[in-house]
C-alpha cells in the first residue's frame, strides 16, 4: 500500500521502487514510530476525529504491532516503501478503515522528524552514558597509579615531567567537553514537530503542548517550515560524535605508542588484544587501532549529511532520505567504541618503573631548574641558556641528570645553588607546580577529587 497515489494514474516503476526504498534502514524506527502515532491517535481524539473507542482500539492495535516486531521474521518479506507505510499497512490488517484516519493532519515530513528525534534522543542517553563510564574508568586508573611519574610530550619529545593522573585528567576534560557537546545536541533533538504538517502548519488545532508533554519533549518546534526542512539537530549529534571520535583517536594513538616494545609503559589485557597467524610473539592492540579507525567512518557520516543538506530549497526534498544510514551508522559506532575503550582502560596495566626511567634518564627536569633560577633572580632568558648549557654538556659526557652533584652543579655556573641539586629529579620539579590546573601532586590530588564530584553529579 502506498499513503498517496490518487493523483497518479499508473504505479511507480519496479527501478524506482528498488532505488527509493527505505524499509532495510529505517525500519530500526519503528517503536519510535508507533510511540509517535500513539501520541497523534490521543492528539486526533482530542480534536473529535477519533471516538474514545476508537482510540482505544487504535492503541491496542499499535501494543501488539510492537510486540510483533521484536521478532525479526516481521520485516521478512515486507515490500513497504517505508517504516511508516509498513505500521499504516499493518494496522490496517488489524483495524480496517480505522487505520486510514491516523494520519489526519499528519504529513510524513513531521512524522519522519518525530520518530528520528525519539530515536536520537535515546541513542544520545546513551552514548552519553557510556561516555560517564569511559570517564569513570579514567578515574579509577588515576587512583590506581596516583603518584606515577611519566614525561610528558611535545612534538613527541619528551618535555616536562607530569603525574600519570594529570596525564589521564586531561583526556578527562576533553571527554566532559564531549559530554557537554552532547547535552546540546540532545537539548536541541528534544523538541517536538507534530502540528506542523508538511510544511504550512496542520489545519487541526492539535494541543502540541499535550502531545510535547506526553512524549517527554522539552519545548516545541517554532515553525513549521523549518521542521519540514531541519536536519539541524542531526548534524548536531553527528558534529559531537566526531569530536568524541576524534578524541578517543588521538586517545588510542597514545596507547598504542605508550604500550609498544619502544616505549613498553602500558601492559593491554588478552581481551582486549590479539595475535598474529604468523609471528606466535605478536600481542597487538587492535581494539585501539579499530577505535582510531573509525573517527574516520563517523566524521564521513557527518560530511555526507552536510553536503546532502548544502543547497537544497526550503522545504522538504527526498534527498533528506539520506540522513538516515550515516545517522544510523555514526550512532552505532560512537557506542561501540565508547564501550571498547571502557574495556581497554579497565584492563590496563601501568608498569610505573618504565616511564619513570624514561623521566629520570632525560632532561624534562631542564624547565624546573630554569625557572628555580628565575626565582633566584637570574633573568629567565639568561637562565634558559645556562641550563641548554648544562643540557649540552650532559648530553656530550653522557651524564644523566641525577648524576651532577651539588658541588658540580655550583662549579659548572654560579648562578646555581647547591639546593637546586634536588630539582634534578622530576618529582621535586612537580612540586612547584601546584597552580590551578598544574602538575603539582596536591594540586593533582585536588583536581582528582573534583573530577570526581563532577562525574558523580553528572550520574544524577
Amino acid at each position: 500500500m502506498k499513503l498517496w497515489g490518487g493523483r497518479f494514474e499508473s504505479g511507480p516503476s519496479e527501478v524506482f521502487e528498488r532505488f527509493s526504498g527505505s524499509l532495510h534502514f529505517d525500519k530500526r524506527l519503528i517503536d519510535a514510530d508507533i510511540r509517535g502515532s500513539q501520541a497523534f491517535a490521543r492528539a486526533l481524539e482530542r480534536v473529535g476525529i477519533l471516538t474514545s473507542e476508537e482510540l482505544q482500539q487504535l492503541l491496542a492495535a499499535f501494543d501488539a504491532i510492537r510486540e510483533e516486531a521484536k521478532d525479526p521474521a516481521f520485516f521478512q518479506g515486507a515490500n513497504d516503501e517505508d517504516v511508516h507505510t509498513l505500521v499504516i499497512r499493518k494496522l490496517k490488517e488489524r483495524v480496517g478503515g480505522l487505520a486510514d484516519k491516523i494520519h489526519t493532519g499528519r504529513s510524513r515530513n513531521e512524522q519522519v522528524s518525530l520518530d528520528t528525534r525519539l530515536w536520537l534522543r535515546e541513542k544520545i542517553d546513551r552514548s552519553r552514558g557510556l561516555l560517564l563510564d569511559f570517564m569513570g574508568s579514567l578515574l579509577a586508573m588515576a587512583r590506581k597509579y596516583p603518584d606515577a611519574v611519566v614525561p610528558g610530550y611535545t612534538h613527541l619529545r619528551r618535555a616536562q615531567a607530569v603525574l600519570w593522573p594529570h596525564y589521564l585528567l586531561a583526556y578527562f576534560e576533553m571527554f566532559d567537553r564531549d559530554r557537554e557537546r552532547l547535552d546540546q545536541a540532545r537539548a536541541r533533538v528534544n523538541r517536538m514537530p507534530l502540528g506542523s504538517g508538511a510544511l504550512a502548519g496542520s489545519g487541526f488545532p492539535f494541543d502540541r503542548e499535550a502531545i510535547a508533554r506526553e512524549l517527554g519533549f522539552d519545548g516545541l518546534t517554532r515553525n513549521s517550515m523549518d521542521v519540514s526542512a531541519d536536519r539541524d539537530f542531526a548534524l548536531d549529534f553527528l558534529s559531537a560524535a566526531s569530536m568524541i571520535l576524534l578524541h578517543l583517536s588521538r586517545f588510542a594513538e597514545d596507547w598504542i605508542l605508550y604500550s609498544s616494545e619502544e616505549f613498553g609503559w602500558l601492559e593491554l589485557g588478552d581481551d582486549v588484544t590479539s595475535g598474529s597467524s604468523l609471528m606466535p610473539q605478536k600481542k597487538n592492540p587492535d581494539s585501539l587501532e579499530l577505535i582510531r579507525g573509525k573517527v574516520g567512518r563517523v566524521f564521513g557520516s557527518y560530511t555526507s549529511l552536510f553536503l546532502t543538506m548544502k543547497g537544497l530549497p526550503l522545504t522538504y526534498n527526498r534527498d533528506m532520505q539520506e540522513d538516515k544510514e550515516p545517522l544510523f551508522d555514526a550512532a552505532d559506532q560512537l557506542a561501540g567504541s565508547l564501550e571498547m575503550a571502557r574495556a581497554v582502560v579497565d584492563s590496563a596495566q601501568l608498569r610505573v618503573e618504565k616511564p619513570a626511567a624514561a623521566a629520570e634518564e632525560s632532561w624534562v627536569v631542564a624547565t624546573d631548574l630554569a625557572e628555580a633560577l628565575a626565582r633566584n633572580g637570574t633573568p629567565f632568558h639568561k637562565a634558559h641558556q645556562i641550563v641548554g648549557r648544562l643540557v649540552l654538556e650532559s648530553v656530550r659526557s653522557g651524564k644523566a641528570p641525577a648524576q651532577w652533584t651539588p658541588e658540580e652543579l655550583t662549579a659548572f655556573a654560579p648562578e646555581f645553588t647547591p639546593e637546586m641539586a634536588k630539582l634534578l629529579r622530576p618529582q621535586e620539579g612537580m612540586k612547584t607546580r601546584e597552580i590551578a590546573g598544574g602538575t603539582g601532586p596536591k594540586a593533582v590530588s585536588r583536581a582528582l577529587e573534583e573530577a570526581e564530584a563532577r562525574l558523580a553529579s553528572l550520574r544524577l
